[in-house]
């Protein structure tokens, strides 16, 4: 690896086991979800899209339109090495086909995670949660014809909120490292009530909560003249869903992964 490649693997690593850098991203993070679910916003709910009844033939087991486009494009997402990341994890991981060979540089960094911890992959529950709670509150009714495109914008969405909440695996590396006598005695005690209040800040919440409502305020109003007010109170997306979106889901989902990653820390 040229020296220039293994310097800039360094600077990866580096920002992924720093705390404030982790915080940074997190935040930019936020725009990525809020953006993503504007974008999925522009489509109605598009039912069919999502009915099992409904199968593509050629899948393997017989599926929905949705179920077939994420599996085909994380798939060919695989080929390409998105899984090799330690940020990524994929909705249907098991039998993804190996990364192709390829002349471009390899970034493959040393261990960041705990390897038993590394594995987590709670995108199960991030699906279910994704169909059966948020997209109703984002979607208004009806069907359009465009269901490739919403699986687009499904997909968009599912992976910058998965990305945000499995980041909390960075985030309980960080910490114990920092501070390890504060977590191994709830660790060795496999005491999950004690590593959440170890792992809560409620006040933190508030502000992220208050940030999020901020920002999908802005970015999700049309602008029809710069000289004048635009706002009259309509968004593309409604900014208290957002707000609930991290309070009920991102935060709470987030933190069950700095658990289950912590209890298997000194394995």
């Amino acid at each position: 690896m040229a020296e220039s490649e293994m310097g800039s693997q360094g600077k990866y690593i580096d920002s992924l086991l720093n705390l404030e850098s982790l915080r940074k991203s997190l935040v930019r993070q936020e725009d990525t979800i809020i953006f993503c679910l504007i974008e999925r916003s522009k489509y109605p709910i598009n039912l069919p899209l999502y009915d099992d009844d409904v199968t593509i033939p050629c899948a393997s087991p017989p599926s929905s339109l949705f179920h077939f486009f994420l599996k085909e494009s994380e798939s060919l997402q695989a080929k390409t090495g998105r899984y090799t990341s330690p940020e990524e994890n994929a909705f249907f991981p098991d039998n993804l086909p190996s990364p192709l060979p390829t002349s471009l540089p390899k970034y493959n960094p040393t261990e960041v995670l705990h390897p038993q911890g590394a594995c987590i992959n709670i995108n199960e529950k991030i699906l279910n949660l994704y169909l059966k709670n948020l997209l109703p509150l984002i979607a208004t009714k009806g069907d359009d014809g465009n269901y490739t495109a919403t699986a687009a914008s499904d997909l968009d969405c599912l992976q910058a909120l998965s990305r945000r909440i499995h980041f909390g695996k960075f985030v309980a590396e960080v910490k114990f490292r920092n501070a390890p006598d504060d977590y191994v005695p709830a660790i060795r005690a496999k005491d999950r009530d004690g590593l959440m209040k170890l792992l809560t800040f409620e006040s933190v919440e508030e502000v992220i909560k208050k940030r999020v409502e901020k920002k999908a305020t802005v970015f999700g109003q049309d602008v029809v003249d710069l000289e004048q007010n635009n706002y009259h109170g309509k968004f593309k997306v409604d900014p208290s869903v957002v707000a609930r979106l991290y309070g009920d889901w991102v935060i709470p989902l987030t933190k069950f992964v700095q658990v289950e990653y912590l209890l298997r820390r000194l394995d």
